[in-house]
């Protein structure tokens, strides 16, 4: 038996109802949309969240909260993490992306305390809490803050 060869059991697809097809079909004349009305008509439906004219839900809900479109995400990188690094290596966005511990190389990354870390390490940053700067310092390293990198959007030529 090939799979080429297997056929629906009899009965089991129907063809399509032909409505508006005169008046002997059964459903002729209105095609069972009933008589006149938006439903009756091509197109006829109401958009989701229409309630007939009535106030719609969405709007008889108060507004609350804010969004600032201006706010910059950091990723947060912490101290510990950076221990996997080779002593007096430098560590930059585009080192942690290729360590895996950030998903983009143009992220804005933030060091924060939390583990320990026992070599020198040079870290470049856009930011850094006091206690982790205190900790990369202790160990011998450097933390120094790098300018914000945006990312460009793709140029209209």
């Amino acid at each position: 038996m090939d799979l080429e060869k297997l056929t629906a059991a009899t009965g089991v697809r129907s063809k399509p109802k032909r409505v508006g097809r005169g008046p002997a079909s059964g459903q002729g004349g209105t095609a069972g949309r009933g008589n006149k009305g938006q439903l009756s008509r091509s197109g006829g439906k109401v958009r989701p969240g229409f309630e007939g004219g009535q106030m719609p839900l969405q709007r008889r809900m108060p507004k609350r909260g804010f969004t600032n479109h201006c706010r910059e995400a950091y990723v947060v990188v912490k101290v510990g993490d950076l221990a996997r690094f080779e002593a007096n290596a430098v560590v930059d966005p585009a080192a942690l992306f290729e360590a895996g511990l950030i998903k983009h190389a143009a992220d804005l990354v933030k060091v924060l305390a939390g583990g320990e870390i026992d070599k020198a390490v040079v870290v470049h940053a856009q930011g850094f809490s006091k206690a982790a700067k205190e900790k990369i310092e202790k160990a011998g390293g450097k933390a120094e803050i790098v300018g914000k990198v945006r990312r460009m959007a793709k140029s209209a030529s």
